[in-house]
């Protein structure tokens, strides 16, 4: 995989770069603000936009490639954003060429690119210094591509290993770090409650709070809240933690009743906490289930939101 050292030596990348941002900062300034929220008065209160986990087992099957998703999100099921996810083209961060077929794929389906959910790059709580350092770094070049294809923010994961107030401690610094380089981008930088001590909403919150930088925030997710095996967090608690520091909120889904509603998640609950949280930006379908075909599971998801929304 490409190297920031590798990346950062790429003149013509850095070129390439440069100008697309010259030429993409001014109208994304225009229509939204730094989460992508509609203006103030703009209506619906909420626009959806979908995670392209949703259609892991598609892409996972060959079925259909990362660079068929924006067309996929707007013909198939008329949604205007998309939700990247750095494991479908992990080798693609620096390669502007590949970025901006992506990019020019988005602007004809007419969809914002949204975000990207990094996986894989190391923990940003590592208890090794190099081994930490080292996954700081990973996720430059996934902010650079993030300001390259006009996303607002990169989800990152707070994981590591050790006592769970060291673990905040290094997290926090990776998280200002990480806040700090995306400042000069205009790229936000946001955690998911992923498993482990991020899913405890109360540890999360502590952590953000004590990362203290305005580029970094949270997203989250309203299924993602196993703290370890048998032990889970209360996720209407955790996902009222965390809706203060959101730029981006994540509807998980596995299953639907026959009323449309899903089985596991109160989302009427949870858009609730969310519209009494002022948050106004997007939220993301993402559908985990097993038990309906993907395509099924994300309109099940959409039109419950759409539903609620209304």
């Amino acid at each position: 995989m490409p190297t920031r050292r590798r990346f950062l030596a790429s003149g013509a990348a850095l070129a390439a770069l440069g100008a697309a941002l010259g030429r993409r900062a001014p109208r994304a300034q225009a229509a939204t603000d730094p989460a992508g929220a509609p203006r103030p008065g703009d209506e619906p209160w909420f626009r959806i936009s979908l995670a392209e986990w949703s259609l892991h087992r598609a892409l996972f099957a060959g079925e259909m490639t990362h660079l068929d998703f924006p067309r996929r999100a707007r013909e198939e099921f008329g949604l205007a954003g998309c939700e990247y996810v750095s494991t479908f083209f992990k080798d693609k961060a620096t390669d502007f060429a590949y970025l901006r077929e992506l990019s020019a794929r988005a602007a004809d389906a007419g969809v914002q690119s949204v975000l990207i959910m990094i996986d894989g790059e190391g923990e940003l709580g590592d208890a090794d210094d190099g081994a930490r350092r080292r996954a700081v770094d990973n996720h430059h070049k996934w902010i650079a591509a993030a300001a390259f294809l006009g996303c607002h923010s990169i989800r990152v994961n707070a994981g590591g290993s050790g006592a769970r107030e060291d673990l905040a401690a290094r997290c926090a610094d990776s998280l200002r770090r990480l806040g700090e380089h995306g400042a000069g981008y205009g790229v936000n930088v946001i955690v998911e409650n992923h498993g482990g001590p991020s899913s405890d909403g109360a540890w999360l919150a502590a952590v953000l709070r004590a990362a203290s930088h305005p580029r970094v925030g949270a997203l989250p997710d309203f299924g993602n809240f196993s703290v370890a095996p048998g032990q889970d967090y209360d996720r209407y608690r955790g996902v009222e933690e965390l809706l203060p520091f959101a730029r981006a909120v994540s509807a998980k889904s596995y299953d639907f009743d026959a009323a449309g509603n899903e089985t596991t998640i109160d989302f009427a609950r949870m858009l609730g906490l969310v519209k009494s949280a002022g948050y106004r930006g997007w939220i993301g379908v993402e559908y985990e289930g097993e038990r309906l075909p993907e395509p099924d599971g994300i309109r099940a998801t959409q039109a419950l939101l759409e539903r609620l929304r209304g």
